[in-house]
């Protein structure tokens, strides 16, 4: 019989095989790891805001301005919490990130756009912390999985267009630098009226085909997007592929850069469960796209 340990390793193996990445840069980005504290529980809504937020903020030894990551969890706008990406904002710590991992209100109680108020919100708390905690303001993207990745993707492109939903809590401090949407649904309008997305927007699409079309990313593209990495489970039956693929060719006609890493084998939990690879790849996109090069020391005659 063969270990389980064993069994265990030849899985990870057979699955880390079994991805594709498309437009991939030629070379990879060396990432340094480096120690991190954390900070934990941080109250990040304004006063009277209508529900208390917090976030766990992780703080990567650095003696320079601080690349920082907004990142933001799944679970169909009504449920999971901040830990289910503790392990992301780990790794991203880890590599000279600083990574504010937050919370935000759920549906059916909180219906949209609360959900990307709060994440402008929270771009606008980094904004407003930056020099309290060395982050450097033109380097801050976002990170999300699921519903999670809906969220920073539309409060990314409707910054970008100027949308009416960029206000009064956005601006282009809400804009990120870069992109990572793991599991992305970009186009509500294709799921109908299912239970996640109705109790989301708050009704039928037949009676408000404006607000799906607003709550939907893809309808936001325009040339002066962020760069994106999408991540995908090529047998995702809750959000179809076709949702990423669609998205990163309207990106490409816009001529927006944009990467999609496809996972075979994995749906939708298991392409979260299993995305080791996958952060590390969108970790090198984030690199590229957020860390500036350290100054070269001058010699002296």
């Amino acid at each position: 019989m063969i270990p389980s340990h064993l069994l265990v390793l030849f899985a990870s193996i057979l699955l880390s095989a079994c991805a594709s990445h498309q437009n991939a840069p030629k070379q990879a980005v060396p990432v340094p790891e480096t120690d991190f504290t954390t900070e934990t529980g941080i109250t990040f809504s304004p006063a009277g805001w209508p529900q208390a937020l917090q976030a766990d903020l992780y703080l990567p030894e650095s003696s320079q301005l601080r690349p920082t990551v907004l990142l933001v969890h799944g679970g169909g706008w009504e449920r999971r919490s901040r830990a289910d990406m503790a392990w992301i904002a780990e790794r991203l710590a880890s590599r000279g990130f600083a990574v504010m991992n937050i919370d935000y209100r759920f549906a059916p109680e909180h219906t949209f756009p609360a959900q990307l108020y709060d994440l402008q919100v929270a771009m606008n708390w980094l904004d407003h912390k930056a020099d309290t905690y060395h982050l450097d303001r033109e380097a801050i993207s976002a990170f999300g999985f699921s519903s999670g990745a809906h969220l920073v993707s539309l409060m990314a492109l409707v910054a970008e267009s100027r949308h009416p939903l960029n206000q009064p809590h956005g601006g282009m401090h809400a804009r990120p630098a870069a992109v990572v949407a793991g599991g992305l649904p970009s186009d509500l309008r294709a799921f109908g009226s299912g239970k996640l997305i109705r109790q989301f927007l708050g009704g039928e699409q037949e009676s408000m085909p404006a607000v799906y079309q607003a709550a939907s990313p893809i309808t936001h593209i325009t040339t002066g997007a962020p760069p994106f990495f999408l991540f995908h489970g090529a047998q995702d039956m809750l959000v179809p592929v076709s949702q990423a693929k669609e998205f990163r060719a309207r990106l490409a006609d816009h001529g927006v850069e944009t990467e999609l890493y496809l996972m075979y084998l994995r749906g939708h939990i298991t392409s979260f469960l299993t995305a080791g690879n996958a952060v590390g790849k969108a970790t090198e996109f984030l690199v590229r796209h957020t860390v500036k090069a350290p100054p070269v020391s001058q010699g002296t005659n």
